[in-house]
């Protein structure tokens, strides 16, 4: 389980360590935009909920999600 402060605790999905540290090196403060998250995964050829995973493990919240994907 993910022990994010203030957040629930998520079930952990494993995430390859090379789109963890791109998530990582791409959110400010903590947070990812949702457009960013998109573009990310159509760089790294993965699926956004792939890119959502990795948020989840990093503890990086997605904000401004237009669509209630995230």
């Amino acid at each position: 389980m993910a022990k994010c402060a203030n957040r629930k605790e998520k079930k952990v999905v494993p995430v390859e360590p090379s789109i963890l540290e791109k998530v990582k090196a791409s959110s400010k403060s903590g947070k990812l935009s949702c457009a960013e998250a998109f573009k990310l995964a159509n760089e790294l050829g993965v699926s956004v909920r792939k890119i959502g995973e990795a948020c989840d493990a990093a503890c990086i919240k997605i904000a401004g999600c237009q669509l209630g994907c995230f």
